[in-house]
């Protein structure tokens, strides 16, 4: 009899047999919990600095700044949207419903694909910038740049409402018990998003930025030849697109060791499930989100001098937005 009470206590709703068993409440688990929460904080705040920063100061209006607003814009939405629900689904009990389970890992597929195009936005971005500077005001628009980054968010929401088309439509009966939320990909519909989404875009950057890298080599050897003054103040343009691309570069290190593991499912030839079996890997995909902005903080000086500025509260200041900030 104490048994059968203890494991009734488990229950998400002990009356009901298909009921699922809640994580319990131990010591553990609420320092998991309390980590996830700081992770959450930690994406929004920095993010939302991020997005401070490049829409107050006039001179971060730029086309590569733009491409980062955006993906800063979905990095917060994963911090603001996504990532709360997520704690909620490692207790293994969800009483908001299953279409609202299913619209929430929607939203999440969403903004994960969106950050990726941006990712290949900015990659074509410093390509142009450093094989082609001539022509790159000329190509790369505030206009252009606008149109593509539309474009990206677009294709974003129609991809993955295709993606999980067959999930939506078999949408009750997709769950081993009646509060758990989690959701179901088959290997073809894995196979098909881990071609988009991850090899298609990796091997796009990756040859990119192989290609910047190889002119950016023979830029500075050329460079270090000349030593008039004319030239040294070109070689300090060239070696603030060097240091982008560089910076630009890391991040794809880090969205790829982020996002590997969810995808090695599919890699494996297997379906995959979100749920709590793999919340690692699937916190490990969000937490993309959290080291873009700690890119930016170590490598952008502009990014630095914007949050002094807006942590002092001199963004308040008339005439604030034209200081000068790069």
């Amino acid at each position: 009899m104490m048994v059968e009470t203890l494991e009734a206590a488990d229950l998400c709703v002990p009356p009901l047999n298909n009921s699922c068993r809640s994580m319990s409440v131990t010591p553990k688990a609420m320092l998991i919990k309390t980590l996830l929460y700081c992770i959450t904080l930690h994406t929004v705040m920095l993010n939302l600095l991020v997005i401070i920063s490049i829409s107050h100061f006039r001179q971060l209006h730029t086309p590569t700044n733009l491409i980062l607003l955006s993906l800063a814009v979905s990095d917060l939405l994963v911090g603001l949207a996504v990532m709360p629900p997520a704690i909620f689904f490692l207790q293994s009990c969800w009483f908001m419903g299953k279409i609202t389970c299913a619209l929430s890992y929607l939203l999440s597929f969403i903004l994960t694909s969106a950050s990726v195009g941006n990712m290949v936005l900015i990659a074509v971005d410093r390509f142009v910038a450093i094989c082609d500077p001539l022509h790159y005001s000329s190509i790369i628009t505030q206009s252009r740049v606008k149109i593509c980054v539309s474009l990206c968010w677009f294709c974003s929401v129609i991809y993955n409402f295709i993606i999980l088309k067959d999930y939506f439509s078999q949408i009750h009966l997709s769950y081993s018990c009646y509060q758990e939320c989690v959701v179901i990909i088959s290997y073809i519909s894995g196979t098909v998003d881990l071609l988009l989404t991850f090899f298609g875009p990796i091997t796009v950057i990756i040859v990119l930025y192989m290609r910047v890298f190889v002119v950016a080599v023979s830029q500075a050897r050329v460079m270090r030849s000349q030593i008039s003054a004319v030239n040294s103040k070109t070689v300090i343009v060239k070696k603030s697109e060097m240091r982008a691309a560089r910076t630009l570069g890391i991040i794809l290190l880090v969205f790829i060791l982020c996002y590997l593991p969810y995808y090695s499912p599919f890699i494996a030839g297997q379906d995959a499930t979100g749920g709590v079996n793999s919340s690692l890997q699937i916190w490990l995909f969000y937490c993309n989100s959290s080291f873009n902005p700690l890119i930016y903080a170590f490598f952008y000086p502009w990014f630095r001098k914007g949050v002094k500025l807006i942590v002092s509260l001199q963004i308040l200041q008339p005439g604030s937005c034209d200081v000068k900030i790069m």
